[in-house]
């Protein structure tokens, strides 16, 4: 009987360049306690992030709206997927109460997929970004949205609401798109990053990239220059660790001169600012590519 994409070990063995030290330092300690604290969740834990530790330490998290349960199940995804439960209208106090309180200057907020809410939790975004904006003037807000199905006025609520930058997940290349992300649309996501500029063209937008999934180089290239050509300002591109035996296997791991080669042609592309690299996440240093499409 031939294999499938979940059956085998979990992970080959981790190259070097893909080991880090296991979270653990007072600031991590702190912020994890802070989080429990304010009844808040963060994608950095949700989604296993190997870059937790590095983060927290610097004081930066990417929040997580909407609960942590979500109605979509991507086959790279570590977030647990199942039936939401009721929209918290507090969470937006508390997550600027926990912003200001951080004394942060630059906030990445992101959620699951709603897809049991007319407006996809679009409402919440907006809600979020203007709550921290008031309880802390000074701090940058990025966002990291789901595609809301498509719904132009959800995205228009959060347009509206002016985060610094709107990042929305491509994730894949076309043709192993529908393999990975089985309720989204390639052609959509898209459409969505374009739509973000028809709104306000002044507004960043961003997006990322996950390899190791089964994309050819050249497909990776053609997923780059689709997001230019929707005037896509920042790009991440990360690789792909495989959560558990139940997700897509991994193909193959990139080297970090395969990054460098990758962020050099985006750059040559056009974007304003590439992170590429093997732990780049979405929100990896997000507040220095944020600085670098500003200047």
């Amino acid at each position: 009987m031939p294999s499938s994409d979940t059956d085998g070990p979990l992970r080959p063995r981790l190259p070097d360049w893909l080991k880090v030290q296991m979270p653990g330092g007072p600031r991590y300690i702190e912020l994890k306690q802070l989080m429990r604290d304010s009844q808040l969740h963060t994608v950095c834990e949700e989604a296993r992030c190997p870059n937790i530790g590095e983060c927290w330490e610097r004081s930066a998290a990417t929040f997580m709206i909407l609960g942590d349960i979500c109605t979509r199940a991507c086959a790279y995804c570590a977030v647990t997927t199942g039936r939401p439960g009721t929209v918290d209208l507090g969470e937006p106090f508390r997550l600027a109460a926990t912003v200001k309180r951080m004394e942060l200057q630059y906030c990445v907020i992101t959620s699951v997929n709603r897809d049991d809410l007319a407006d996809g939790g679009a409402g919440i975004f907006a809600a979020c970004i203007k709550q921290v904006q008031q309880a802390v003037p000074g701090c940058k807000v990025e966002v990291l949205i789901p595609d809301f199905q498509g719904n132009p006025d959800a995205l228009a609520k959060v347009v509206a609401a002016q985060p610094h930058v709107l990042n929305h997940n491509i994730e894949s290349v076309e043709r192993v798109f529908r393999r990975v992300r089985p309720k989204g649309d390639y052609r959509q996501s898209l459409q969505l990053l374009q739509q973000v500029k028809s709104i306000n063209p002044n507004m960043v937008t961003k997006s990322g990239i996950i390899v190791g999934m089964g994309e050819t180089g050249d497909e990776l290239r053609q997923t780059m220059r689709d997001l230019r050509a929707v005037d896509c300002d920042l790009l991440t591109v990360g690789q792909y660790l495989r959560p558990s035996i139940k997700h897509i296997k991994i193909d193959r791991f990139y080297t970090p001169a395969e990054f460098d080669e990758i962020r050099q042609d985006g750059e040559e592309m056009g974007f304003k600012h590439v992170a590429a690299g093997p732990l780049v996440r979405s929100s990896y240093h997000a507040d220095e590519q944020h600085e670098a499409a500003a200047g």
